[in-house]
């Protein structure tokens, strides 16, 4: 009788340590379900300022030749009021309606339409039908990857019609930006606005939704994980991939047409731009079946951060240094632009092979060879929502032996060489790679908590193992 007794008090403990564990599991794998002060107060202020930010950087190319502080000065001062900056702000028009709504339209049609065939052809590709990773309720979602084909066909059509159909001029990005960004603007407000209303009415999973009760917070940071409609749109998939960063390189284009209108040539300062720029576009395309792993992915819910941030912030401020260089072309140095090719390619090579090696550790579960030898490794496991365990590894070899992130260490040489190759007179075109620290150093911070939660004492076996964050010996 006692022992049944001590056998039952088991089993209650066992039962109620896996309801801790879920609840740790729900309340920081994914995302938070309180909302302090702070994290309130940064919600509000991007909410309200974010737009503003994209509004002004682009206005003070159109209206003062790319100088951020002249706006500022000219309203302090009195030369000027907000109204009459705010007159001489293109608004929106038909033909730039028509011009988005068909952009869009074209992706999703690439998008759900055309399965993938890119991967039957392309040797090391994977496209077609690929899994996600293991949500947080223990869901595995099937994606139809056909980024890089949906790429290829745009640039196609593109280069086609500059060349030979010359329906449009390649110039129309350009002419019509600023009424382009208040379509993005409501594109990206609509999709939040619909993303939040169908996690509370429709979820596509209900339990992968989290909701705080904090409107502010639940609009920005996203109800449902994975929302969908129909089996194969994927509204993260999409929004992530498409139609901004598609749209990348087209931008970049439309902005090297303008200043050969303008000046009877292309700088090599352009052309550094769009090749570096073209050939980070063209790494998460032939690799997005691998960003299906990513914390964006994996972590993020859908809201007006991943709806928003994807329609405005990306393809507007991503694409400084080239706006720039229409206002104002920069003729390098032979031997300046060289060094700005090299800290380029070294920050890509860095950010593929770092990510090649975790991808590949991944799929091999470890039983592979890292810079020559079999890799190491830190054993850990994690719950899911429904109390399922699981098991995983966290490789402490090669480039991830450096540092806990050193991927992004890559990416940020890669944002310095774009925003070196415009030069020093203006701030400006610097934004980029200030953003991006600020935002993977917040990422590392981010990642890393929730890893903590996740993964508990076997985390702090890992980072005693690899101390750093993003440099070697610094942070």
């Amino acid at each position: 009788m006692a022992a049944h007794q001590e056998k039952k008090l088991a089993e209650e403990r066992k039962h109620q340590n896996m309801q801790n564990d879920t609840k740790t599991s729900q309340g920081q794998w994914g995302r938070a379900w309180e909302v302090d002060w702070f994290s309130l107060a940064s919600i509000l202020f991007l909410l309200m300022f974010a737009p503003l930010i994209v509004y002004y950087f682009i206005m003070s190319c159109a209206q003062y030749q790319c100088s951020l502080t002249d706006p500022l000065l000219d309203l302090l001062t009195g030369n000027k009021h907000l109204s009459d900056i705010w007159n001489r702000t293109p608004m929106l028009t038909y033909r730039a309606a028509a011009i988005y709504s068909l952009w869009v339209t074209f992706q999703v049609f690439l998008y759900v339409s055309i399965p993938d065939f890119c991967h039957k052809f392309l040797p090391g590709y994977v496209g077609g039908v690929q899994e996600g990773a293991v949500t947080p309720a223990g869901v595995v979602n099937k994606y139809e990857i056909n980024g890089l084909q949906a790429w290829i066909v745009t640039h196609v059509l593109w280069f086609a019609n500059a060349y030979c159909f010359h329906f449009f001029s390649p110039t129309i990005i350009f002419d019509n930006w600023i009424p382009l960004l208040w379509c993005a603007n409501i594109l990206g407000y609509a999709v939040s606005t619909f993303a939040m209303i169908k996690g509370y009415f429709f979820p596509t999973n209900a339990k992968d939704c989290k909701i705080t009760g904090n409107f502010f917070y639940d609009y920005m940071m996203g109800i449902e994980f994975n929302p969908r409609i129909g089996k194969w749109f994927d509204f993260k998939l999409f929004f992530n991939g498409r139609p901004g960063i598609v749209a990348w390189t087209l931008i970049n284009l439309s902005f090297a047409a303008k200043q050969q209108e303008l000046y009877g040539e292309v700088t090599n300062s352009m052309i550094l731009v769009n090749v570096l720029q073209g050939i980070y576009v063209l790494d998460f395309f032939w690799n997005e079946a691998w960003y299906l792993k990513t914390i964006d992915i994996c972590h993020d819910h859908f809201g007006w951060y991943l709806g928003w941030g994807d329609c405005v912030w990306l393809p507007y401020l991503y694409t400084l240094q080239g706006l720039y260089l229409v206002y104002h072309p920069v003729q390098l140095r032979t031997d300046y632009a060289m060094g700005v090719l090299m800290l380029g390619l070294l920050g890509y090579y860095i950010f593929r092979m770092t990510n090649h090696q975790k991808d590949l550790f991944r799929r091999t579960n470890g039983n592979c060879r890292i810079w020559g030898k079999k890799p190491e490794y830190i054993e850990c496991s994690y719950m899911s929502v429904d109390g399922t365990k699981y098991y995983s590894k966290l490789m402490t070899s090669g480039f991830w032996g450096w540092a806990r992130h050193f991927n992004y260490t890559g990416d940020l040489m890669g944002s310095l060489a774009y925003c070196l190759a415009c030069g020093f007179e203006h701030v400006l075109p610097y934004f980029y790679v200030i953003y991006m620290t600020i935002l993977l150093t917040h990422r590392c911070i981010r990642d890393e908590h929730r890893c903590s939660n996740k993964y508990g004492k076997d985390w702090k076996c890992y980072t005693a193992v690899v101390p750093y964050r993003l440099l070697p010996g610094v942070f």
